[in-house]
């Protein structure tokens, strides 16, 4: 099962995956305020779900503000790719660059521990971690091939990719790591975005013109 709740100013999307042993993980939680958590807070509650993980796609501001609140609620620190170390150091200048004033960023400390090839068990799923850099350094995808879903962060979105114009982002990166990380995946994988809509591998294929 998984569950989309679109937050913040910028409209990014954090998902709650489970399966049918009330297992899962939370994806990019990035709640600007304690009644956006609270949302997701209560759905986990009422359907009884023990997370396991708490997964970044990448460390940008507006997919970690409620890293504390997770922290809090659920007692799990974020997990990303270590080359995000340097983006998580960077979101106060960042945040203050693109929204024009300083905002309260998370406290808790992150765990820089997955890689390519990774493998996030909860319950009987299996989620498998692929490395796509090119939004940022450590850009990740989480796929879960029993499900054909993929979890695809900033990397990929419907008919678009994650801008490239964010320090250390880099276009070239980005168009190379979804033609041979992502499309090679089964063309009725869904697609499920860190902004937007859900789209499929089959879609990107034909109608993604930065392909």
């Amino acid at each position: 099962m998984i569950r989309r709740f679109t937050v913040n100013p910028l409209g990014e999307n954090c998902y709650v995956l489970s399966d049918s042993t009330k297992e899962g993980v939370i994806i990019d939680c990035g709640t600007f305020d304690e009644h956006e958590f609270c949302m997701i807070r209560q759905y986990v509650e009422n359907e009884g779900i023990r997370l396991k993980h708490y997964l970044l796609t990448h460390a940008h501001f507006d997919h970690i503000f409620g890293s504390d609140n997770v922290y809090e609620a659920f007692g799990l620190r974020p997990e990303c790719h270590e080359t995000e170390r340097e983006i998580w150091q960077m979101n106060p200048t960042l945040t203050y660059r693109m929204m024009r004033h300083a905002l309260p960023l998370p406290k808790v400390e992150p765990l820089f521990t997955l890689e390519h090839g990774t493998s996030i068990q909860y319950g009987t799923s299996t989620l498998r971690v692929i490395h796509t850099p090119g939004h940022t350094p450590g850009g990740l995808c989480f796929y879960l091939e029993n499900e054909g879903l993929l979890l695809s962060g900033d990397t990929l979105f419907r008919f678009s990719l994650g801008r490239t114009d964010i320090p250390l982002g880099s276009m070239e990166q980005e168009v190379l790591s979804v033609r041979n990380s992502l499309m090679t995946l089964p063309p009725k994988t869904i697609v499920y975005p860190g902004h937007g809509d859900t789209t499929t591998i089959a879609e990107e294929r034909d109608g993604n013109l930065f392909l």
